[in-house]
Formats: structure tokens, sequence, C-alpha cells
């Protein structure tokens, strides 16, 4: 082995160590994951808790991460990508009963459906559900 490819396996390896340590500094080693799971069965299906049913006006929604949660009657929950049909842009907020895109003036109803364009078709539905005070991502 020459000493070169010695020296950068050498630096590949420490690199690949150090970055290792990173991934798991500050973590608690004995700590349980803190990933919400749900039983359906025997299967086990990883959730995501998007929001609580009081953060969730009726008439109106909030936006987490890159999911839209509406309640357009009391109740009723629905979700959907945040990504304008339009172009691909991200939705900037949930006001006056429509889900808007700050990019071209798209509209979206609170059931996803087209309010005012330029998109023309819906928001893409994502299933959400409520697990007791919670609205959950399945």
């Amino acid at each position: 082995m020459r000493r070169k490819q010695f020296l950068a396996g050498a630096g590949l390896g420490i690199a690949g160590t150090a970055l290792g340590a990173c991934s798991t500094y500050g973590k608690d080693p004995d700590a349980a994951e803190e990933s919400a799971v749900t039983t359906t069965g025997s299967a086990v299906a990883p959730v995501a808790i998007l929001a609580n049913v009081a953060d969730v006006p009726v008439g109106g929604g909030v936006i987490v991460d890159q999911t839209v949660v509406t309640q357009p009657t009391a109740g009723d929950f629905v979700g959907f990508s945040a990504t304008c049909t339009h172009a691909g842009c991200t939705v900037r907020d949930v006001a006056g009963a429509t889900i808007n895109c700050p990019c071209h003036g798209s509209k979206f109803n609170l059931d996803g459906t087209v309010a005012n364009g330029p998109a023309t078709r819906p928001l893409v539905s994502k299933p959400v559900t409520l697990q007791g005070d919670s609205i959950v991502l399945r």
C-alpha cells in the first residue's frame, strides 16, 4: 500500500467516525425513541402528530411543516400537501377561509379545491386522523 493511499483511507475513516459521533451528540442513549406509533392489528405504523384539535379553528386551518390541516366544519379535519399545484410553491397561510399561495395568488378552499387560479388542480390530499386531542398524519 502506498503512503498516499494509506493516508487517504485513514482520513476517510476518521471523518466517518466523527460524523457518526455527531449524529448522536446531545442525545440520551438510554432515552426511548420519540416517534409516536399506533397499532392496527399486528402491524405497527408510525404517525406524526401535526397539531392539537384546539389549534385548528372551525372554518380555518394551520400549516405544519409541509402539511395543511383544515377544519371546514366542526369536527371534520382534512389534510393536504402544502405544495401549490400551480408552480410548486409552498402555500403561506390559511386566512379568510382559503389556503393561500404567495407566488402567483392561487387560493384553495378548505376542502383543497381551487377557489382562485392560476392553479387548476386541487391540493394533494394527505391522510389525517384524530388520536385523542391530537391530529395525526398516517
